[in-house]
């Protein structure tokens, strides 16, 4: 019985969360920015990751 309150609840409280319209973006975009540089740091280590390699392997040879 407990349960089954508590699980109307949440369900209850999810349903209204869902239909609540969300609020106006703001001007800065601050999430977007710190995606941006996350994006161009991974885009970054994939381009220098032959680069590195090529080190690695004449390091290698080097030894």
């Amino acid at each position: 019985m407990n349960f089954s309150r508590i699980f109307f609840f949440v369900f209850a409280l999810v349903l209204s969360l869902s239909a609540v319209s969300a609020a106006p973006e703001p001007k800065w975009k601050v999430f977007k920015k710190i995606e941006k540089m996350g994006r161009n740091i991974r885009d970054g280590i994939i381009k220098a990751g032959p680069a590195i390699e090529v080190l690695g392997a004449a390091k290698a040879i080097g030894k």
